[in-house]
Parts: structure tokens; sequence; C-alpha cells
């Protein structure tokens, strides 16, 4: 019997013809995924509180309730198999939280360094997350399932757009400001703080989020 291995690089080598084989390499990577989005939605959560800015927090926020739509998605994946919905770990996304942790205890809360490696980590996870549901796409198209195959293909896209948007919101603002942060005294303010900096000097208003730096039109990550 072939190793999962073996079964990945026959099938992306074009040599395996084992749809039983190709099956089971479905199954694995779809149980996979399903508890990388679960764990995501707590993940998620936890981007957003220590966001920084509003533009920023909104946008892991609006992507936790699209995450469990895609929860949902996937149970609709199993259950247009006749399969039961299960899960199993998966050691990356497991790694990409881990980071994630690590980076919000390595940057300065309030900071909007803080907001672009929050940024970095979320991209990372959408990327991990387009080549799994990618790759379950070519499989269930091969294997002919259908429905299975518009579901997965629906987030797939959605993942793309998370990706672009994150992308967007970087470069709108967030890393421009963060570059300069290392010559400022004061980390970044919300507007509803007060305006005046530990040394009673008043603080840099092009350094406050604008009111109008929100992405026209971005209505989630």
């Amino acid at each position: 019997m072939a190793s999962l291995m073996d079964k990945i690089s026959n099938f992306f080598s074009g040599n395996d013809t084992d749809t039983e084989g190709l099956h089971g390499l479905f199954i694995h990577e779809l149980r996979g995924i399903y508890y990388t989005e679960t764990q995501l939605v707590d993940a998620l959560a936890e981007l957003a509180d220590a966001s920084t800015t509003d533009e920023v927090r909104n946008g892991f926020l609006q992507h936790q309730q699209e995450t469990r739509g895609q929860v949902e998605r996937l149970e609709r994946v199993f259950r247009s198999l006749n399969l039961h919905v299960d899960d199993m770990t998966c050691d990356a996304v497991d790694g990409l939280i881990s980071d994630a942790r690590t980076i919000i205890s390595d940057t300065e809360s309030g900071s909007l360094t803080r907001d672009a490696a929050l940024i970095i980590c979320g991209q990372k996870t959408e990327h991990h997350e387009i080549a799994v549901y990618g790759s379950l796409v070519t499989l269930a198209r091969v294997l002919g399932y259908t429905e299975a195959t518009q579901l997965l293909d629906q987030t797939l896209q959605e993942e793309k757009n998370a990706d672009k948007k994150l992308t967007q919101l970087a470069e709108s603002f967030i890393n421009q400001r963060a570059a300069g942060e290392s010559d400022r005294t004061t980390p970044y303010r919300n507007d509803n703080d007060d305006d005046i900096t530990t040394d009673g000097g008043m603080l840099d208003p092009t350094y406050r989020r604008s009111q109008d730096a929100t992405l026209g039109g971005m209505s989630g990550i």
C-alpha cells in the first residue's frame, strides 16, 4: 500500500490512477483543513484583541465570521460524500498560531508595528489555506465530487480575497506609519485617547489614525 507521501507525489506527477488512493488523500486533507478552520475561529479572536487599529481589529473579526461559515461549508462537504464529520490535527496551523502568539508577545501593545506583524501572521495562514483548498478542489474535480468541488472552490476564492484585502490594508497606511515608529516616543493611540504624551507634549497628529483611513468598500478580510 502506498504511503501518504507516495500518493501525493504520484498525484502531482500525473502517475496516480488509483482513485481509491486519491479518495483517501482527499479525506486526509479534508479532515486537516476542518481542524484548521475550527482552530482559526478562536485564533482570529486573539488577533483581533491584540490589534491596535480599528481597521485591523474589525478585519479579523469579520474574517472570523467568514471562517465560521467556512466550517459549516466543510461540514456540507462531508455530508455530500456521506462521511462522518471529523478532524485531524494539523501541525502546520498549530505552528502558525503559536508563531502569532509569539509575535504578539514580542511587539509593543498599541503600536502600528504590532498591526503590521499581525497582518503578516494573517497572510501566512491565508497562504496555507489557499494551498490546501486549491489541492482539495483539484482532487475533488478528478474524483468527480461535483458538489464538494463547488463548495471548496467557494472557500478558496474567499481565502484569496482575504489575502488580497490584508495586502491592501497593510499598504493603505499601516506599513508606512509603522516604518517611522522607531523615531517616535509615543506608541500609536486610538482617537478616544487623550492627545497628551507622557512628557506633556502634544501627540503628533500625523501619528493618529485618520477617520477616513478605512479602505473604501472593505467588507471584511
